[in-house]
């Protein structure tokens, strides 16, 4: 039997790398801290207080990965903006129930840590925390060889955010003749990635060099948009009980079919005018090269929306005009009518 002594980095795992990560990550976090944070990275447990200025505090919570986009950013190299995919996929889903995005701690796991790439993919998540007025205030490096091929992580996202009782949006308040409005995607978020690369397979050496002003791999990765600071903002103003923002859609997979429905009484369906926003030339490659119908394409992708806005027709204009003075591009996509006997969601 052998008996040289074996250490942990000899099974490859290396305390030292991680160790140094940690210290590239405090600086980062640090720059996400808001009130609340009592305690942070670097004890077994990160602490967090309620502010006060909530009278009936209804905590919110949401996780989500960034899935097969992962392959491409291994492929491409491109491993700066996935962490803004990560904190927007569970931001935007808890902004949905009406809630401020409060915390946010990530899992990064992979086979052998390396330091540098790393560091790219927290950065990247520190800054979706900066922007979404949210603390990064811990998380887990998990380096388990033999689990990862070389080059590969995972990444998993989770948050917990904070609504008053009586402002969360349950959709119930949603009426026939309320408007429907798309706030527009960056491109294509962190949803049909699976399909995407097959389309990118199929293309092969065919590949557009540049889609909507863009070099094709910047248009393919572009980050997911952060709505936080936007809708916040249009809540404060437009409450439910004023006839403003009665629900939200966070469009992710299952697209606009899937998604709106989730936030509409059983009885009411949205109808959306397909030409009432502009179709991007990444979604009309994506569609061509992929060979699918329009009704495909609104079940597997954004298709240029990545947040739906359901508010009342008296105040649909104010609504839009305070999402664009925020940076949001604002479209008039349809209305809410009844269902009757049709799908939840009509495009026409």
């Amino acid at each position: 039997m052998n008996t040289t002594p074996l250490s942990y980095k000899d099974a490859g795992v290396d305390i030292d790398a991680g160790d140094a990560l940690v210290e590239r990550i405090k600086p980062l976090a640090k720059r996400t801290l808001r009130e609340g944070v009592l305690a942070g990275i670097g004890g077994f447990g990160a602490l967090f207080e309620i502010p006060k200025r909530y009278r009936e505090p209804v905590l919110v919570s949401g996780t989500d990965g960034v899935g097969t986009k992962l392959k491409l950013a291994f492929e491409w190299d491109m491993h700066d903006t996935v962490g803004i995919d990560l904190v927007a996929m569970s931001v935007n889903d808890v902004l949905v129930q009406g809630a401020e995005p409060l915390f946010f701690l990530d899992y990064y796991a992979c086979g052998k840590l390396d330091v540098d790439t790393a560091a790219r993919v927290v950065a990247g998540i520190a800054r979706g925390c900066e922007a979404s007025g949210c603390a990064l205030i811990g998380g887990e490096t998990a380096e388990m060889p033999g689990m990862y091929p070389p080059g590969e992580y995972d990444l998993a996202g989770f948050c917990v955010g904070v609504v008053e009782k009586s402002r969360i949006l349950t959709g119930a308040a949603v009426c026939a003749g309320d408007v429907v409005l798309g706030l527009a995607s960056n491109g294509v978020h962190s949803n049909g990635f699976s399909l995407v690369r097959k389309c990118l397979e199929r293309a092969g050496a065919d590949l557009p060099a540049t889609l909507d002003g863009r070099p094709l791999r910047e248009a393919v990765m572009a980050p997911t948009r952060l709505y936080v600071k936007p809708v916040l903002a249009a809540l404060q103003q437009h409450p439910t009980d004023a006839g403003g923002i009665k629900a939200l859609a966070h469009i992710t997979g299952g697209g606009l079919l899937e998604n709106i429905p989730r936030v509409l009484p059983a009885e009411l369906a949205a109808e959306l005018v397909q030409d009432s926003w502009p179709r991007s030339e990444l979604f009309a490659w994506l569609q061509c090269t992929a060979g699918i119908d329009d009704h495909e394409m609104n079940r597997t992708f954004n298709n240029g929306i990545g947040m739906v806005v359901v508010t009342g027709a008296q105040q649909a204009e104010a609504v839009a005009a305070t999402l664009t003075a925020h940076g949001e591009t604002v479209y008039r996509i349809g209305a809410i009518v009844p269902r009757g006997h049709g799908a939840p969601v009509r495009v026409i």
